[in-house]
């Protein structure tokens, strides 16, 4: 009997010291990621992140968060309900180049009657960043989706225009990252935790 409940609390120490591993946050190019976000009252998951270069330059951290975990892209696309793109600016980069990078992940993983279809949505977040302004290092912007009002922006916590309807418009917007020919292959990696 004693070494039953010797092992079950062997059991359980381990189990503990695993969740606390798991609980603290990682840490990418100095910027800390948390293990957990909130996004419209749902619990989201960390699952993983990843660093975006252009040529020589470290332009931001990326992080994806969403209701539960997946190692592949595919898997990651199909999940539906509330999720997060984290990224945290590692330079400064002007909104109209941001939105530029933005526009030609979609067009690199969309087709033109795909992106005819979705020309209102795309117009309406360019529409949010450029009023944003430039986004500045150490800058943190969420690109959300919440069920209740659609894609939303949110530069170091405040809410940057307005709501976009439709989750479909938020998967578009994932494969940026995730799609088939993403921004960044290396980020991509990243993000789906590999």
């Amino acid at each position: 009997m004693t070494r039953i409940i010797s092992r079950a609390l062997g059991a359980l120490v381990l189990a503990l010291t695993t969740l606390a591993a798991t609980a603290q946050p990682a840490e990418l190019e100095g910027v800390k990621l948390d293990p957990t976000a909130q996004v419209g009252g749902a619990a989201l998951v960390l699952n993983g992140a990843g660093l975006r270069t252009r040529a020589i330059f470290k332009v931001y951290v990326a992080a994806l968060y969403v209701p539960q975990k997946a190692n592949n892209a595919a898997a990651l696309l199909a999940q539906k309900g509330p999720r997060r793109v984290a990224i945290t600016m590692l330079r400064n980069v002007d909104a109209e180049t941001f939105v530029n990078a933005l526009s030609e992940g979609l067009h690199h993983n969309h087709s033109e009657a795909q992106m005819a279809a979705m020309k209102a949505q795309v117009d309406a977040l360019a529409a949010n960043f450029k009023a944003a302004g430039e986004a500045k290092k150490g800058d943190v912007i969420h690109l959300e989706f919440v069920p209740d009002s659609g894609t939303r922006l949110t530069i170091n916590g405040q809410p940057r225009g307005t709501p976009i309807a439709g989750e479909e418009f938020f998967t578009a917007l994932l494969r940026v990252w995730l799609g088939d020919k993403p921004v960044d292959g290396d980020l991509k990696k990243g993000m789906v935790g590999a």
